[in-house]
């Protein structure tokens, strides 16, 4: 039985629109048997529009899906010259898809049913380009998605982290804020405290050091006073050792000692504990002890048993460890009560006993006690200073040989300086002469050129500078009636320390200033200004650039008429200035007796103070009364200091430029000894 079949519409390819157009065949309206087969036949020659090549599926979906032209691993790898040739015809075969809505569930868009090849075929297709999918662009996906999620956490993150970190600054800010305290400043300009009435006064200068910890110097003095005066008419001598904040002059700590004190040393005096400031406390007989510097409570206290017959002369010496307990020691001159012999004791400085016994030497000269004080030679050997009216020197070795009977030392006695030794007498006695001749003071100073101090010698004639390398003499200067220490400075631009002398005139009511050059000896200042105030020290002070001030006391000039009229002394404090060596600026004054005075450095504040120990005008029947003092100088130059011309020849300065002047002074502390 013949079946009629009514064949699908074939659809124009895009191989046959773009080729030219072909003369179709005719359909036959009639199809038997023999026709179909033929037309079977010719229908399997010609390619079906539903059964299109893999390749050409994979093209047409990779076009439709956007992916770039790379293709999958059946289809080869991505040629641009056949791509080329097969642009147009893929783009013609996408649009009749897209036109003919096409292929769902193996039928047409008209509802025909589609040969079952042809849906094996796009089932292979697809399933060759998600394979292919999947293997070449998942991981290229994922990265991109986590590297997107990345980039927009990343302003969060960085955001969480500034806010994080300001935070915690300023969580840091208050806790320095609330729990380190600021520095204290000075804010007291000027301040007195009185002591009580005096009864022995003051045998020392004020010693300056920090016992507190406030970063400004306090100060340390002795003296003896009367106490209970006012009670019942009961007066007992009391001899008092205190120490007074440097800030507003308040107590710090005071004790009571039984007899006068000769020194208080804090500076180069240490203890078993390098932060536990001490300090040495040395009396006028046989009481030496050390203190802790922050409350007065003592560490030791020499026995008096190891001076049986003989009472201190002198402030302890310190010097370099010789017993290896790690403790800088002592060295201490005893003079015989009734014999004219002085002996040395070493001390141990970490527990106050005697390193071995005493040593005795003979007196050779007469007159004032010189030293005694310690000084280290250009080789570093250790020498004692000391001598009555003259300078003698005795080595660290030959005491501590003959203290401890043995002729091993320790190392730091173990060197010997060899132009010192040149000079040792001819029975070779263990005394070395420095210097002989009416020696008043001795000091040492800082040397331009080498790497020990140099000695300069003050004596009743004048003024002598010895090289400390081998004690020959620098240079020599004739000056009489020297009445105080000189004071070590900078005048001159050399930059080599210059010296201030005071010299008492003839007529004892008038005082000779003069400044000497450290160089050559030369007087390069000089003055003379009245003065009916007992021997005071003058004293220097460094600024910030490189120049020193002087201060001194010393009355004002009065007319004759005027000095005639009875009214009480002023005293005033001056202040020489080398940029201004015509002029003296008056910083303070007083009607007391200046009996001490000492100057600090306030490193945080770059400014300096002076300190004054007075006792006030004194009647016939009562003792005046003790009192000290502070100035700050920065201060006092600025406010109350007044111009005072040496000669009225002397031309005139400009006020306002040496207000300008004055203004930017800054003090700096600075030692004169090497």
């Amino acid at each position: 039985m013949a079946t009629t079949s009514h064949p699908h519409p074939q659809q124009p390819s895009a191989a046959s629109r773009s080729a030219p157009k072909r003369a179709q065949k005719p359909q036959p309206p009639h199809l038997n048997s023999g026709s179909l087969q033929n037309y079977t036949s010719q229908e399997a020659k010609e390619p079906s529009a539903c059964a299109l090549p893999v390749s050409s599926m994979a093209t047409v979906l990779s076009r439709a899906l956007k992916l770039p032209g790379k293709k999958s691993p059946d289809l080869g790898e991505y040629d641009p010259l056949t791509q080329a040739d097969s642009d147009e015809s893929e783009d013609d075969l996408v649009l009749n898809i897209q036109k003919n809505g096409g292929v769902k569930n193996g039928k047409s868009p008209l509802g025909e049913v589609q040969d079952v090849d042809s849906d094996a075929e796009v089932g292979m297709t697809k399933q060759h380009l998600s394979e292919g999918l999947a293997e070449e662009y998942p991981s290229e996906a994922a990265s991109g998605l986590e590297q997107k999620t990345a980039n927009s956490m990343m302003p969060y993150v960085r955001t969480a982290v500034f806010l994080l970190t300001v935070v915690i600054s300023m969580i840091l800010v208050l806790v320095c804020a609330f729990l380190i305290p600021c520095p204290p400043r000075d804010l007291h300009n000027t301040w007195i405290r009185n002591l009580g009435q005096e009864a022995g006064g003051v045998l020392f200068p004020p010693e300056l050091f920090d016992v507190n910890g406030d970063g400004l110097p306090d100060i340390l003095l002795s003296f003896t006073a009367l106490k209970n005066a006012s009670v019942l008419g009961v007066s007992k001598p009391w001899v008092t050792v205190m120490a007074l904040s440097g800030m507003n002059g308040s107590t710090l700590w005071s004790i009571h000692v039984k007899e006068e004190i000769r020194s208080v040393q804090c500076k180069g005096v240490n203890s078993v504990s390098p932060s536990e400031p001490v300090c040495l406390i040395t009396g006028t007989s046989k009481f030496l002890s050390l203190l802790r510097a922050s409350s007065g409570e003592p560490i030791w206290t020499l026995d008096s048993s190891h001076l049986p017959s003989g009472t201190l002369a002198a402030p302890a010496v310190t010097v370099p460890d010789v017993d290896g307990d790690r403790v800088s020691d002592l060295v201490v001159l005893a003079i015989g009560e009734t014999q004219p012999d002085l002996c040395f004791i070493l001390v141990s400085g970490k527990t106050g006993i005697p390193v071995g016994g005493p040593v005795k030497y003979s007196i050779n000269g007469n007159g004032k006690l010189i030293g005694p004080q310690a000084h280290i030679s250009s080789h570093g050997a250790v020498y004692i200073l000391f001598g009555f009216g003259n300078v003698q020197a005795v080595a660290l070795r030959d005491i501590f040989a003959q203290a401890r009977n043995r002729d091993s030392f320790p190392p730091v006695l173990q060197r010997e300086e060899p132009e010192w030794e040149k000079r040792r007498s001819i029975n070779l006695s263990e005394l070395i002469d420095i210097y002989s001749g009416g020696v008043e003071f001795l000091q040492a100073v800082k040397s331009p050129d080498g790497n020990c101090s140099d000695l300069l010698v003050t004596t009743e004639h004048g003024l002598t500078l010895l090289r400390g390398q081998d004690l020959e003499p620098r240079w020599d200067l004739k000056q009489q009636h020297i009445d105080s220490q000189p004071s070590p400075g900078y005048f001159s631009d050399d930059q080599t320390l210059d010296f201030l002398l005071q010299a008492q005139m003839a007529n004892n009511i008038t005082k000779q200033l003069l400044v000497v050059d450290g160089k050559s000896g030369e007087k390069i200042w000089s003055s003379e200004l009245p003065c009916h105030m007992k021997k005071t020290d003058a004293l220097s002070v460094m600024t910030l650039d490189k120049k020193s001030v002087f201060l001194f006391w010393a009355n004002e000039k009065q007319s004759l008429l005027k000095s005639l009229e009875p009214s009480p002394r002023v005293h005033h404090l001056y202040l020489l200035h080398p940029s201004f060596p015509t002029i003296l600026l008056d910083l303070s004054n007083t009607t007391g007796t200046v009996t001490a005075s000492s100057i600090g450095i306030n490193d945080l504040q770059k400014d300096a103070f002076y300190i004054t120990v007075t006792t006030s005008p004194t009647s016939e029947h009562q003792p005046g009364f003790l009192s000290v003092s502070k100035l700050r100088l920065r201060w006092a130059l600025m406010t109350q200091s007044r111009e005072v011309p040496l000669k009225e020849s002397d031309p005139k300065i400009n006020r306002g430029e040496l207000r300008r002047f004055l203004s930017r002074i800054k003090f700096t502390d600075f030692a004169h000894k090497f």
